[in-house]
């Protein structure tokens, strides 16, 4: 038989998803993969009913339904103020994996170079890697998670085709400062690099801190490819629908390479989130108070048992440090914790580049219940793990 594909030859499976699996397995309580346990708003859901008796269930335009697009688009300029046009700055894709997939594939070459910031979220090497294209891998320094911009500007002089910024970050919630943006455009300017952004999180965000979208940054418009999802944002993972968002002629590129990639995202769906998108602002301070209270609520928790963590500025991902138990593997440490006390987390390591095996992550997008019965059972924490 003839040899298989060469580049996926180091891959593994996705580390999270299988958590999720050893999760249910010995039915612990998934704080592995980042999906919530409770409803998206009954609006949204109200609408899916009614579009399930009326004629969507066709192909929609490739990039997206026209209704849909107008309504991202109106949403998007509320909160950037930059006006895009939804027939030529966008394209509507099965979730924001897809659309990073093509934004990667519209603007990198075998053999290109493309930034990354450790930790990241395990599907940015993978896609670089698919795209035939090297990842540089740049360290975020914790616990603050801060980059050296002396480091970062050595890994530009490799000329790299395109730099990766998740903001805020998966997974240790880190919300970059206008400042640290403004070091990231300048040097992207000065080397003539793409900065394909993933903000899906971009309205769980935890005051004092601030979400800048890296597009309204001086001469970024078009040098910007920025993704996003409706998943985190309604309560929709399952729906798969995302998007990107860039000049004219970068999407008239992501529209071929979406086109044979999936064709389109599903028509049903579009339909029904176009109430979400039309959401006023009182939705989305809700959901910004909804995650504060889930947050404080957890880090509490935590802190009352005294394991030590990072404190998320954004998203809803929690590092636990568990180098005090001495653990070679941390994968074994995560597998013994959803076995032997029942909570489901993700090995550290698979996020980062370094050698780095101190930190497992949890995710806290559950009921209170829930959240309340995981840290019951993380009581036996220590008593459990200790080798």
């Amino acid at each position: 038989m003839p040899k298989l594909s060469n580049r996926t030859a180091n891959f593994t499976d996705s580390v999270i998803r299988r958590m999720t699996r050893i999760s249910n397995q010995y039915g612990a309580v998934n704080l592995s993969q980042g999906f919530p346990d409770f409803e998206p708003p009954k609006e949204i859901l109200q609408r899916l009913a009614e579009v399930t008796k009326e004629d969507f269930h066709q192909y929609s335009i490739t990039w997206g339904a026209q209704n849909f697009r107008e309504a991202l688009a109106k949403k998007h300029k509320h909160f950037t103020g930059m006006k895009i046009d939804p027939n030529s700055e966008i394209v509507v894709t099965c979730g924001s994996t897809e659309a990073m997939m093509a934004a990667m594939m519209s603007v990198t070459n075998p053999g290109d170079k493309v930034i990354v910031f450790s930790p990241f979220y395990e599907n940015y090497g993978a896609d670089t890697v698919l795209c035939g294209a090297e990842p540089i891998y740049v360290p975020l320094i914790p616990p603050s998670f801060f980059f050296d911009a002396d480091v970062l500007e050595e890994a530009f002089r490799q000329k790299p085709k395109a730099l990766i910024l998740c903001n805020p970050s998966n997974p240790c919630g880190k919300v970059f400062t206008y400042d640290e943006l403004k070091i990231i455009a300048d040097l992207a300017k000065k080397y003539d690099t793409f900065v394909i952004t993933d903000e899906v999180y971009e309205h769980i965000v935890y005051a004092p801190h601030k979400h800048t979208y890296f597009s309204t940054l001086p001469g970024m418009k078009d040098r910007t490819i920025s993704c996003g999802s409706l998943s985190k944002t309604y309560s929709i993972t399952g729906w798969r629908l995302g998007y990107v968002i860039a000049s004219p002629h970068i999407i008239e590129t992501v529209k071929k390479v979406h086109d044979f990639l999936t064709v389109g995202a599903a028509a049903p769906l579009q339909e029904a989130a176009v109430t979400g998108l039309r959401f006023g602002d009182e939705y989305y301070a809700g959901l910004q108070r909804e995650y504060t209270e889930k947050r404080d609520l957890f880090l509490k928790g935590l802190d009352s048992l005294k394991i030590p963590h990072t404190i998320p500025e954004g998203a809803y991902y929690v590092l636990l440090d568990i180098s005090e138990f001495g653990y070679e593997s941390d994968l074994a440490f995560c597998e013994k914790l959803a076995r032997e006390v029942g909570v489901g987390a993700v090995p550290g390591s698979s996020f980062f580049k370094e050698p780095e095996n101190r930190y497992i992550r949890m995710h806290f997008a559950k009921k209170n219940e829930t959240l309340l019965e995981a840290l019951n059972r993380l009581d036996i924490f220590r008593e459990k793990m200790l080798i």
